[in-house]
């Protein structure tokens, strides 16, 4: 079987779970991608997937769920769930004894959309990401480079959770900025209970004129600030169509990745996410204790 795991796609279809922030220069995107799409799309070049939350509705959760209860390619589910509710730990209770629940591998939301940059240090926030961490469930971050400060802050207030990092907080790659970025991605780094996916680097570049060479000191501070045992591949399909293909999201990918050695190879594309995530113990019947990093 095909070791690769790739960490990070999304599918939707827009009468189910209509996508607001498509909209301008997302036209491109602005149709369904169903599972069938993704299978076409990814090929022989993954074994395993996780697929995504897109939009803060509780509705979309269930469904990736079911797709992944029917689909033997994906391994797992990183949902939503409102981390700011009253009694969120009965609704991440709730989603935990769904049907599908064997699939349910994390949970995230568009930090990067919220208007307050230290949004995730407000206490019902933090009430709910503890929430998270007691039910053995990953959080995924996705943060623009100004939410980072807010980010360490966190992390360092929640050693029991364990965070992953998404487009590696996305830095400003068309424009070639490193700072502040550089530093509080390393200030982050250092706690053991974080990981980051090496995702969604083509689409903070230039769309139409990137390279490989664009993205490289990016990918290079960020596999040296993790590790390869903390990064993971992502591919961020379908939204990586805005600026290449599945296939090239792959080949650069491998490119970036080109100077580790096998074992540091196997752990991005495809060690990393299956430990953090647990995919080897999700489907009917295994066992559900929570993942470490």
């Amino acid at each position: 079987m095909n070791s690769t795991v790739d960490a990070h796609h999304h599918l939707w279809d827009l009468e189910l779970t209509p996508q607001p922030w498509i909209e301008g220069d997302l036209a491109p995107i602005n149709r369904n991608f169903h599972i069938d799409d993704y299978i076409d799309a990814a090929g022989d070049h993954v074994g395993r997937s996780v697929v995504v939350q897109t939009v803060a509705d509780p509705g979309e959760t269930p469904l990736l769920l079911s797709i992944a209860e029917r689909t033997e390619l994906i391994g797992g589910v990183v949902g939503w769930v409102d981390l700011t509710a009253d009694g969120v730990e009965d609704r991440i209770g709730e989603l935990l004894s769904s049907s599908g629940a064997e699939w349910l591998v994390g949970i995230r939301h568009l930090v990067q959309d919220e208007p307050d940059p230290r949004w995730l240090c407000r206490p019902d926030v933090r009430r709910g990401l503890d929430a998270l961490g007691r039910a053995g469930l990953p959080y995924d971050l996705l943060t623009l480079p100004n939410q980072l400060e807010a980010a360490i802050e966190t992390v360092s207030a929640l050693p029991a959770v364990s965070f992953v990092v998404d487009h590696l907080s996305k830095p400003s790659i068309a424009d070639g900025t490193l700072e502040p970025w550089a530093t509080d991605l390393a200030r982050l780094g250092r706690f053991p209970n974080v990981t980051c996916k090496l995702s969604g680097m083509i689409t903070e570049a230039d769309w139409s004129t990137w390279t490989v060479d664009d993205l490289r000191r990016y990918a290079d501070i960020a596999l040296d600030v993790f590790g390869a045992d903390r990064m993971m591949f992502g591919s961020d399909w379908p939204v990586c169509l805005l600026a290449g293909s599945y296939d090239r999201v792959v080949e650069t990918a491998h490119e970036l990745t080109a100077g580790l050695d096998t074992a540091e190879r196997d752990a991005v594309f495809g060690r990393t996410a299956t430990r953090v995530y647990g995919l080897d113990r999700r489907g009917p019947g295994n066992d559900r204790s929570p993942a470490t990093t």
